[in-house]
């Protein structure tokens, strides 16, 4: 979710506020398609079209660019065998399986304030900040690196990046001056960082140690924030927060090769995530209430999992076989299994909560996430699905970093790593 200056996070509220309209819309669709579905006859088929949630997919030329804008409606899932296939993009992710270029690290969860200007660092043993320093301008993020040797905080408004050493928790060095970071990731291959400006409507490819500039794409995204990349490195795809779309990027050539509307166009998009056998992808919907899945192969969309209210982040588990998904309008975190594409179990966060932005810790145990409206840090017990902490930071804390992380070189955001 962007945001585009310090009074932003109350305009966020707002704008959520307003969306409970669209959210009662869309469940009237999900619903209709669930019983037009149920009845499984051909009659209905033009019924369901009507209501858009399936029927045959409609292209039309983006003239802009060559790209053709695909609106899908879900279709019923292929059966499941419950199990995962040979492949797993997460295979080098598990439990404590920390490369040699981090094991050292302190094991700190880094906090971007997105109104107060700064970070704060929790240590994940005592569950309190240790340190506090100042940022660029709207902190959205802390990224490691591709290398895992550095780890940069994200200041969208302030146009810069602040790198950290993962060995210390402390700044170091200057600023580095980029344009508009709303989010940063890197290709698969580590030739590239990609810079998401969600404001200029652009991705910026850039050199990943120096970050100077190679390749400035502008994309037909509306809100383009959060991305994710196919299992044999060869597509990135960008969430378009604001027009309810995705899009998909050839990274040999780095062009937009495809747009895919979500439903209507109507919701809001937020994180992606693949699935362990690289075949769907999972995207957040923030006014649809749950997850989108994708087929990668096709880029269409295959179906809808409702999870919760302002369905916001997705997190792998450590062992790859659930997805942790962070309902932020309602304070809980829904459970997903990756095998059967079901829920599992809902956990809820006591006493009001708004879980945003996270990750998981290298164990595998604990599941932190930022509290967006609530200004503070949540640990939540996955195996037991209840609350081990409640940490108050600064104002609005938004895409935070739990480090060190398992994996062998990292993709970006907070720590998508493979």
């Amino acid at each position: 979710m962007g945001l585009y200056g310090h009074d932003a996070c109350m305009s966020r509220m707002v704008r959520d506020r307003r969306r409970i309209a669209a959210r009662r819309r869309l469940a009237l669709q999900r619903t209709l398609a669930v019983c037009l579905g149920a009845l499984g006859a051909a009659g209905v088929a033009a019924a369901i079209d009507r209501f858009g949630t399936a029927g045959p997919t409609r292209h039309s030329p983006d003239l802009s660019g060559g790209v053709v804008i695909s609106r899908t409606r879900p279709t019923t899932p292929p059966p499941s065998s419950g199990r995962l296939g040979r492949l797993n993009v997460y295979g080098h992710d598990g439990a404590n399986a920390l490369s040699p270029i981090v094991r050292r690290d302190r094991p700190l969860v880094y906090v971007p304030n997105s109104q107060s200007d700064t970070v704060d660092v929790i240590d994940q043993r005592t569950k309190r900040i240790v340190r506090h320093f100042g940022t660029g301008r709207l902190p959205q993020h802390v990224t490691p690196s591709w290398d895992l040797r550095r780890l940069y905080v994200d200041n969208d408004a302030g146009n810069s990046l602040t790198p950290i050493s993962p060995a210390t928790g402390k700044p170091t060095g200057h600023r580095i001056p980029v344009e508009d970071p709303y989010n940063l990731y890197f290709t698969p291959d580590g030739r590239s960082a990609i810079v998401v400006a969600e404001r200029l409507e652009k991705l910026d490819f850039r050199s990943p140690a120096r970050l100077h500039l190679q390749k400035s794409l502008p994309v037909p995204c509306r809100g383009v924030d959060h991305m994710d990349f196919s299992a044999d490195g060869r597509f990135a795809y960008a969430s378009c927060e604001f027009e309810g779309a995705m899009i998909r990027i050839d990274l040999r050539s780095r062009r937009v090769n495809g747009k895919l509307v979500l439903g209507h166009g109507g919701g809001s998009p937020q994180d992606v995530k693949l699935s362990p056998d690289g075949r769907v992808l999972y995207v957040a919907d923030q006014v649809a209430d749950g997850v989108w899945e994708l087929s990668t192969r096709r880029f269409r969309t295959l179906g809808f999992l409702p999870t919760g209210a302002g369905t916001h982040g997705l997190y792998p588990s450590r062992d790859g076989r659930v997805m942790y998904i962070s309902n932020r309008a309602e304070g809980s975190v829904s459970v997903m299994s990756f095998a059967r594409r079901r829920l599992l179990r809902k956990i809820k966060i006591p006493g009001g909560a708004s879980p945003d932005m996270g990750g998981v810790s290298a164990d595998g145990r604990t599941l932190w996430l930022s509290g967006r409206y609530n200004d503070e840090v949540y640990a939540i017990d996955v195996r037991r699905g209840r609350l081990k902490a409640r940490i108050k930071v600064g104002a609005g804390p938004h895409g935070l970093l739990v480090w060190p992380q398992p994996g062998r070189y990292s993709l970006g955001h907070t720590g998508n790593m493979r």
